[in-house]
């Protein structure tokens, strides 16, 4: 019995690809808690205040039964407002949230075309969709054109669902969202954008990268830079509807805790109100940017820099290296990214300070050696 998946796990030991939990420990350069806000005092107060005032910690049920919370509702106006969208839902996480789009949102006869590089959750939502999916060259808006014209040339009618991220979760990189939503505006097409690693690090409050229209749906996890967890879907009123009506992942999942909408509340106010978190944040992302770059760190301007070391092996013997070090830093490997491009992924929060970069360039450089 399950001989199947003992052999499996030793496979994956055998070729350094053996996954297992390890506690937190260190300097954090491991976590997306980009802001800090996890532990800051406004968001703890915040829920004391609504458990004093009699605030549930369980929902009791899923929205569309009695699990449905004024907080929730006053989360999902505030956020709207925040993100510059006509209406947004919460979800209990941001792989639910993802998977659901995708899998609810295109139709039979529609066309997704996804960036190569796009989150697990996504690819999820493809597999349950009803539509054709096919992938694009990462972060190249003709490849997107020309997959949308040749589907039209072979005859199709549909909707064409353009998918990607604004900011990649292991490269770093930013998405070329201007020239997609052209692509978008010349075929009439929709444009969903993953916000997860971009909202409360861009955009002139924290609210992304991304540039709200009737075209668009964003999606902005609660549990990076918002210090909390789920995940908000903004845009067009009528794709909440929708969701509600149509969306699996959210009809037949119970509903998120009332308490963690009121932390999601406080959370998008500390954006508004503390925007030297942000300036602070891109300070020390420029200094690691001039420091690890020299290690061989991706910089993209971002709090992603990942340092690829190809070899899974070499990958976590440096990762460990590092942990003992007093840094928590984490390897990647396949699947997670594709073979041979195993890498340290470097992220940069207020978690840590200016010389706790300073020592991480030091310490990468007797490791690498």
């Amino acid at each position: 019995m399950l001989d199947f998946h003992r052999a499996d796990l030793a496979r994956l030991a055998a070729r350094d690809r053996l996954r297992g939990l390890a506690p937190q420990r260190g300097r954090d350069f491991a976590s997306n808690d980009y802001l800090g806000l996890a532990s800051h005092p406004r968001l703890a107060a915040a829920i004391a205040d609504a458990v004093a005032e009699g605030v549930p910690v369980g929902s009791g049920g899923s929205r569309l039964l009695r699990g449905n919370h004024p907080e929730h509702e006053a989360l999902e106006a505030e956020a709207a407002a925040f993100f510059g969208a006509e209406a947004s839902l919460y979800f209990s996480s941001g792989y639910t949230a993802n998977a659901t789009l995708l899998a609810t949102l295109p139709q039979r006869g529609d066309l997704i075309v996804h960036d190569a590089l796009v989150h697990a959750s996504m690819h999820e939502g493809m597999k349950l969709s009803r539509a054709q999916s096919v992938a694009a060259a990462h972060n190249d808006p003709a490849a997107f054109e020309d997959a949308i014209r040749a589907w039209r040339t072979q005859g199709g009618k549909g909707t064409a669902w353009i998918a990607v991220e604004s900011l990649y979760s292991m490269d770093g990189d930013t998405a070329p969202l201007a020239e997609l939503m052209a692509v978008a505006e010349r075929h009439d097409a929709m444009l969903i954008v993953d916000e997860a690693h971009a909202t409360g690090v861009f955009g002139e409050r924290g609210q992304g990268l991304a540039t709200p229209g009737e075209r668009v749906v964003t999606l902005h996890t609660c549990g990076k830079a918002l210090g909390c967890e789920g995940a908000l879907v903004a845009g067009p009123a009528i794709v909440r509807d929708y969701l509600v009506n149509r969306g699996r992942g959210f009809i037949f999942s119970t509903a998120p805790s009332p308490l963690m909408a009121r932390g999601v509340r406080e959370a998008l106010r500390i954006l508004a109100d503390e925007p030297e978190r942000r300036t602070a944040l891109h300070e020390r992302i420029a200094l690691a940017g001039e420091r690890l770059a020299k290690q061989g760190a991706l910089a993209n301007g971002t709090p992603i820099m990942p340092l690829i070391l190809h070899d899974n092996g070499r990958t976590m013997r440096a990762a460990e290296a590092l942990q003992v070090r007093g840094f928590d830093i984490r390897g990647i490997r396949p699947p997670t990214v594709p073979v041979g491009a195993a890498r340290l992924r470097l992220s940069i929060t207020l978690n840590v300070e200016e010389a706790d970069i300073l020592a991480l360039d030091q310490a990468l450089n007797e490791v690498l050696a």
